[in-house]
């Protein structure tokens, strides 16, 4: 039995001018060669006689009666290959947008992982047409969700490699398309059948007098047709799906690198540390967003966060675990039938309103969000504080949107505002933002911890008038030992001493900020907290208390306004790990 014997399949029709050049480049590589004659012109067939006269040893001829479409001419092209006793083939386009250069990267990738399918990941220069570069993105995001995974980074492209045993298995037995939404739906399909998924980037280029044969209207419509299809496909398969997600895939040696961690969790279901916890979601799949919210805007853009938001709600057990924790504590302390009911309905809701805040950040950070989008409840203190030119500590929470006031603030020049935040995380998402507007940078501090060093970096910016906004719900990784308990819905919580404690050294007023969403709208509610926090030295533990309850029943107060927008998928009211200097 033969182990690996790659060849090349090449579909093709009416492309005469490009199939020498393309034949000719991957000649080189001594792969024997299936060209699929679709239907061609007279003219094509000339041109592919004298091709398989000249390649004779190298090259064989199909020739299909009638135009059946690239993806009938494909799978005559694989069956064939099969059938001659092939174990891989390597298909690519004939129009020569394809780097030929790469089919031994191909091939070996195959060789070390036999049962794969090799995906080529195009890189694009300036000859990609911008109207099909944006529309096979939103074709990406949809097989996203149909296969619940981030595994086929690109399924349009047609610089793939198939194991020829799977790929006609599935070909035989399932009825696929035959025209241009081929490529989509057989990637689509052999992952449902639990085939791994290899990709390597691959330069693309679109030749300015090139023959396309894609039909705009048809071809789309086709595609969407598809995309139909699939969606229900997954549905009804959905189960199934989400068992695979916990196993390996299918034919990848144990060794293999892992496909990316879609399905992670968002917090450990054993009480890991908040800022251990991964970032879900790509930077690529943030940036579609982002491109989508520029090209289409955010009413059509926002309706993507749905299916979004299903899909990290099935896969992320720990986040609705803990979605479920924060309503039951909401719902003890308040009368019946006040608060949501802990389930996958307000775990939904809860989870797409997260989804629909981070929206929103990126759309201020566009410029697509003005004044009129937001309505301060009472801007006196505001006003005053901006007025006396002096800076200030401003604590805020992960509840509602804090950015998008950050981002208003910087575009209408009302304020000089500082988000103080923590290292590395949320860093894909913060570097979304930053490509959306070059004045995010400036306006954002990383920060390790909320020590001397911290407060001696913060003082010059307070010192210039700067207003540093911080939260007070979190604890940074290198101060899980420094909090103070308070209760907080119901039950004694840690929150961290930090952002009390850098008052104290800054010597600055301090004040509490809310950004909630409301019917009509965004509501900012900026209050004064403290004129100053002092902390002496034999009754620190005793002000620090005071202080952190004050802060806790103020959080508590906006949580039950905006149920919803309290955005701590963990356990909350776990005690982080002690340090040696103690809890107070």
């Amino acid at each position: 039995m033969i182990d690996f014997a790659p060849c090349i399949v090449i579909p093709i029709y009416n492309h005469k001018d490009a199939i020498g050049a393309t034949v000719a480049d991957l000649a080189v590589h001594r792969l024997p060669i299936f060209i699929v004659d679709d239907g061609s012109d007279e003219a094509t067939r000339q041109v592919l006689a004298a091709l398989a006269h000249q390649y004779a040893a190298q090259l064989t001829l199909l020739r299909l009666p009638v135009n059946g479409g690239k993806g009938a001419a494909v799978m005559a092209g694989l069956r064939a290959a099969r059938d001659a006793g092939y174990t891989h083939a390597l298909q690519i386009d004939a129009d020569g947008q394809h780097d030929a250069t790469d089919v031994p990267r191909f091939v070996e990738a195959a060789r070390a992982e036999p049962g794969a399918v090799i995906l080529g990941r195009p890189v694009y220069d300036g000859s990609v047409p911008k109207a099909r570069l944006y529309g096979r993105y939103l074709t990406h995001v949809w097989v996203w969700i149909e296969t619940l995974s981030l595994t086929i980074r690109d399924s349009m492209c047609g610089f793939r490699l198939y194991p020829l045993a799977l790929a006609c298995e599935l070909i035989d037995s399932v009825p696929l398309p035959t025209r241009m939404d081929f490529d989509i739906e057989i990637l689509v399909r052999l992952h449902w059948r639990r085939a791994a998924f290899r990709s390597i980037p691959t330069r693309v280029t679109y030749a300015t007098d090139g023959v396309s044969h894609f039909d705009v209207l048809w071809d789309n419509v086709r595609i969407s047709r598809s995309h139909t299809r699939l969606v229900f496909g997954m549905l009804w398969r959905l189960p199934m799906l989400l068992a695979h997600k916990r196993m390996s895939r299918r034919a990848a040696p144990a060794d293999a690198p892992r496909e990316p961690n879609d399905a992670s969790d968002v917090s450990d279901p054993n009480g890991q540390d908040w800022w251990r916890i991964a970032e879900r979601g790509s930077h690529l799949g943030m940036a579609l967003l982002a491109l989508s919210c520029k090209l289409f805007g955010r009413r059509f853009t926002a309706l993507w966060l749905h299916p979004i938001v299903a899909y990290f709600l099935l896969t992320g057990r720990a986040a609705r675990e803990a979605s479920g924790n924060y309503f039951r504590h909401l719902g003890a302390t308040a009368p019946h039938g006040e608060t949501p009911r802990p389930g996958w309905l307000s775990a939904y809701r809860h989870m797409l309103a997260f989804a629909q805040s981070g929206f929103d950040k990126l759309a201020a950070w566009s410029g697509r969000v003005d004044d009129a989008d937001v309505k301060f409840e009472d801007r006196s203190a505001f006003e005053a504080l901006v007025a006396s030119g002096k800076g200030a500590l401003v604590i805020g929470a992960h509840l509602g949107n804090l950015e998008m006031t950050r981002a208003l603030a910087a575009q209408g020049g009302h304020a000089k505002v500082t988000a103080v935040v923590y290292t590395g995380h949320a860093r894909r998402f913060n570097s979304v933002l930053a490509s959306a507007n070059s004045e995010f940078a400036r306006h954002l501090l990383e920060v390790s911890d909320f020590g001397p060093e911290t407060a001696m970096l913060m003082q010059q910016r307070v010192d210039a008038g700067e207003l540093l906004v911080i939260v007070g719900d979190r604890v940074p990784a290198h101060e899980t030992g420094r909090t103070t308990d308070a209760q907080f819905l119901g039950a004694r919580a840690p929150f961290a001493q930090g952002p009390y404690v850098l008052a104290h050294a800054l010597g600055c007023p301090v004040y509490l900020f809310f950004c909630l969403q409301e019917r009509d709208g965004y509501h900012l509610y900026f209050e004064p907290f403290a004129e100053r926090i002092e902390l002496p030295r034999r009754e620190r533990a005793q002000h620090l208390a005071t202080w952190t309850q004050r802060y806790a029943a103020r959080l508590e107060h906006y949580c039950r306004k905006a149920p919803y927008q309290w955005f701590n998928f963990f356990d909350f009211w776990a005690s982080p790990k002690r340090g040696a200097n103690g809890r107070t």
